[in-house]
């Protein structure tokens, strides 16, 4: 099929029962989805150069004779049975990965296995979650008379916050009543999630020679501006999600050693609890500034997510002795209008760190814990 990869398409797959695998076995989906894992880890796919890793999703979908849309390096497909009268889940996690650290002693492209641990980039975060996830869609992708649809994506661009990732497609899905995203939970239930809102600060004084007063230093302004980020304390705190967190991350200032800077510049991290929109916290900080100190946001589009701990899913999870819990980290639920549920295989700990891994052990109670907890609302 001929295709700008950057164009929108839909794969209507033609019978062939000599090329379609069996998706009523759990453990033959089991297996298949970690031979995927080796693929995946073993093909590059930093932020919007997803490219390679969205054809080896394709082929899946294709073994196993579902049809599927993509856009861009977005691919999506509904379950086989779709009822636009029915409400519809969305299960979603993400294929691209970040740039490995220098602290690797493994290539980060090569997959292996040691003593129970598959090995690799993106194995992860969020690696073990994809594929599990599609796993599942695929065990319930024909199965008649559910009580909702299922959507899966498998987004581009999640650990960029790229503008051609998951918020770019959700235009095209129907009927989304809640979601499901996977990231590593170690398989408990994060019913909230912060969200994130970075702030650009200027701290502006007077430039001058090193060697002459100066009560204008724009650094020595700028420490107390760090003081009240380090300080300052949010009325609400939430019950699942605790207080809202501030971090000074980046300081830059000069660049010579006679001359004081005309101006000081931070980098804040805001993470935000679900008592507060992100407009909300710039608001607090922007009034809470002096004159001489400039913030500007990001992106006011990352905020926090939740969903009712008596939610169906939810209790479904409890039922199966998961626990609930509010997760500090940031994932593609912040594009999300609708409630969601964070929850998969792997260890977020593990995420971004040197020799990344995942066990077997995970995936495989990964697969068979999506599915039951589904089987419980289905």
């Amino acid at each position: 099929m001929e295709r700008s990869e950057n164009k929108k398409y839909t794969s209507k797959i033609d019978k062939n029962e000599d090329l379609v695998l069996d998706n009523s076995n759990p453990q033959e989906l089991t297996d298949e989805a970690i031979k995927l894992l080796h693929k995946l880890i073993e093909t590059p796919s930093f932020s919007s150069e997803e490219e390679n890793t969205a054809l080896l999703i394709e082929q899946w979908f294709t073994s196993y004779n579902i049809s599927f849309e993509r856009e861009h390096n977005n691919i999506w497909a509904y379950n086989k049975y779709f009822d636009q009268h029915k409400p519809t889940i969305l299960l979603n996690s993400h294929h691209d990965t970040v740039k490995p650290n220098g602290n690797y002693t493994n290539d980060p492209f090569r997959a292996f296995v040691n003593e129970g641990k598959l090995y690799g980039l993106g194995s992860n975060d969020a690696g073990g979650c994809l594929v599990s996830l599609i796993a599942t869609f695929t065990y319930f992708y024909d199965q008649k008379d559910l009580n909702y649809n299922i959507v899966i994506v498998a987004s581009a661009e999640e650990e960029s916050s790229g503008p051609l990732g998951l918020k770019s497609v959700l235009k095209y899905l129907k009927n989304v009543e809640f979601g499901v995203v996977g990231e590593p939970t170690l398989m408990q239930l994060a019913i909230a999630e912060k969200g994130l809102l970075v702030l650009d600060v200027s701290i502006n004084g007077t430039a001058s020679h090193a060697a002459h007063p100066n009560d204008d230093n724009s650094i020595y302004k700028a420490l107390e501006v760090i003081r009240w980020f380090q300080n300052y304390e949010f009325e609400k705190e939430s019950e699942t999600l605790g207080k809202v967190k501030m971090t000074v991350t980046q300081v830059s200032a000069g660049n010579q050693h006679n001359v004081v800077p005309s101006h000081c510049d931070l980098v804040v991290d805001v993470r935000v609890n679900d008592k507060y929109q992100n407009e909300e916290i710039l608001d607090i900080v922007k009034q809470a500034m002096p004159n001489h100190v400039e913030i500007n946001p990001r992106s006011l589009d990352l905020g926090s997510s939740s969903i009712s701990k008596d939610h169906p899913i939810v209790r479904s999870g409890i039922a199966l002795g998961r626990t609930t819990y509010g997760s500090p980290t940031l994932s593609d639920q912040s594009v999300l209008s609708c409630p969601s549920l964070k929850l998969g295989p792997g260890d977020s700990t593990r995420s971004h760190s040197a020799d990344e891994f995942i066990y077997i052990s995970e995936i495989k109670e990964g697969i068979a814990l999506y599915i039951k907890i589904l089987e419980g609302i289905l």
